[in-house]
């Protein structure tokens, strides 16, 4: 059973990416802008091992919190991986995908949520 409100689900996300040295880790919260999900949690990373190691770190780290994934996309050599945990949506790119995509400014408005101490 999940104990945690989706914006500590996010903070957990984040603090497991930047655990792993993700780049730009980002917290966006979604609540106001879509009805699919509270918050997407946005990093970057620099090869595929990293890309791995801080799925894996992720996961980790939202089981430990009986945090259920629900669906994840993308895979090994994929250039963008996305964990599903309802409320909260991690987005793990590889840094050229990023820039592609561009979530940040496609959700401009979206408020930005520190989870740093």
């Amino acid at each position: 059973m999940n104990k945690l409100s989706g914006k500590d689900t996010a903070i957990a996300v984040a603090r497991a990416m930047d655990d792993k040295k993700a780049e730009d880790v980002q917290i966006l919260r979604m609540s106001e802008n879509m009805a699919e999900t509270d918050y997407f949690v946005i990093c970057s990373c620099t090869s595929f091992p990293h890309m791995q190691s801080i799925t894996q770190a992720v996961r980790e780290a939202m089981e430990q919190h009986n945090v259920d994934l629900r669906q994840q996309e993308g895979r090994d050599n994929n250039h963008w991986i996305l964990l599903d945990y309802g409320a909260v949506v991690a987005h793990i790119f590889l840094e050229s995908e990023r820039k592609y995509y561009n979530l940040e400014k496609l959700w401009a408005d979206a408020e930005r949520i520190p989870f740093q101490e």
